[in-house]
């Protein structure tokens, strides 16, 4: 259901280790305090800091307060890439700016938006797994995937994903949406949550839907994903129709939620996250069916 886009491998080939033989510029990935680092010119596009070493950013404050070791993540369109995470202190140089990544949303190709998030999460899992969680050994990295390994124990780590399923509800031409206690104003959207262990994609969709508005669905049927890189999700997207059951808010997670017509939306999320882009294909199949 969701449109194909350009697979991010079109563009992109991971890779752990660089080339030693190539000399030239590199796009950096630098992250401080959540925000990543990108270049612009006043009224100008944003672009990629591109650069042969960190130290070629003249980043004031790295020296003082230190950065992780920059992490190879392979070319794009045939440039190499790195991603770093520097202390939250560090300034940006000139011409620079750290910024928000949902912020960058539309200021960059998809794809290169994609990698981004991909930069980031690894760049938090290396900074945040640096001790080995059974013996507390000081991790290293394997040259030949993307973990780190503890040489005392030999317990392996890798980047976590953490799977999540959103689904829209639909009962006739309305869909389902809801207020959650976290979101802004009166912005309502689809009803999500995190899988757990043991669940099927679709037993998590039956369990979030009863436990947060009460109510039954069926047929399940899958839409599309979305990396969520804040910091490391897997958003994993449904269409479902209202089987039985009346609305009944959880008052914890959810505090409002009801049936609206496509016609008729509140506020909704940002087109950055998937939630938008399954309620505009709802929207978009309305349009179509009323013609």
């Amino acid at each position: 259901m969701l449109n194909p886009r350009e697979s991010i491998y079109e563009q992109y080939i991971p890779a752990v280790n660089p080339d030693p033989e190539y000399g030239g510029g590199s796009y950096w990935f630098v992250f401080s305090g959540g925000k990543m680092l990108v270049r612009s010119t006043e009224g100008g596009p944003v672009s990629l800091p591109l650069a042969g070493r960190l130290e070629e950013l003249e980043l004031p404050g790295v020296q003082e307060h230190g950065a992780q070791a920059p992490l190879y993540l392979g070319t794009w369109e045939g440039v190499p890439a790195y991603t770093v995470q520097i202390a939250p202190e560090a300034e940006a140089p000139a011409g620079g700016s750290f910024t928000l990544l949902r912020a960058l949303y539309g200021s960059f190709d998809e794809g290169l938006f994609h990698l981004a998030g991909r930069a980031y999460q690894i760049a938090d899992w290396d900074a945040s797994r640096r001790f080995c969680s059974r013996c507390a050994t000081p991790m290293e990295h394997l040259a030949t995937e993307r973990a780190k390994k503890c040489p005392a124990c030999g317990f392996t780590t890798y980047p976590p994903v953490s799977p999540a399923v959103i689904t829209a509800i639909m009962k006739g031409r309305q869909i389902l949406l809801a207020h959650a206690k976290h979101f802004p104003n009166n912005m309502h959207s689809l009803i999500a949550g995190f899988v757990e262990p043991g669940e099927t994609l679709e037993d998590a969709v039956q369990r979030e839907i009863r436990e947060e508005v009460g109510l039954q669905v069926r047929n399940i049927r899958y839409f599309g994903s979305q990396q969520w890189p804040f910091p490391n999700s897997l958003m994993i997207g449904f269409i479902a129709e209202y089987e039985s059951g009346e609305i009944a808010v959880d008052g914890e997670e959810i505090v409002a939620a009801d049936w609206f017509e496509p016609e008729s939306l509140p506020e909704l999320p940002n087109h950055i996250s998937i939630a938008r882009k399954i309620i505009d294909w709802v929207v978009s199949q309305a349009a179509e069916a009323g013609r």
